[in-house]
């Protein structure tokens, strides 16, 4: 299975990007998604995730009410909503698939990772 992540690019403060996720297989759909982050010179963390079917899906709190994650299985593709962007979501942005359908924040419970894409936020 390969992710090819893309979308990312330069914002504006208080701007907004979509990033996309296509897996190369659709057996992708009966896996949980999620979207991970690495700022600069920083760790690598969570940012938000989304169930097999869409059913559950949860943020993390620095992105919650401005970042939503959706998914359309007919394509095999996730999406990453972000607005409001600030300067601290600079960072490279990577989607992965879970081992299983259920939603969840840890990264050891996701088996592939996208290659990342860069997205920075600037005035």
């Amino acid at each position: 299975v390969q992710l090819q992540a893309s979308g990312g690019g330069l914002a504006r403060i208080g701007g907004s990007l979509r990033l996309s996720c296509v897996s190369s297989k659709r057996t992708g759909t009966n896996n949980a998604m999620g979207w991970f982050r690495q700022p600069p010179a920083k760790e690598r963390e969570f940012v938000g995730t989304i169930s097999w079917n869409g059913g559950t899906i949860s943020y993390a709190d620095s992105v919650k009410g401005r970042f939503t994650i959706s998914r359309d299985n007919a394509i095999n593709t996730v999406y990453l909503q972000m607005d409001t962007l600030k300067p601290e979501d600079t960072a490279v942005y990577y989607c992965a698939q879970g081992r299983s359908s259920r939603a969840t924040a840890r990264p050891s419970d996701y088996v592939y990772w996208g290659q990342g894409t860069l997205v920075t936020v600037s005035s």
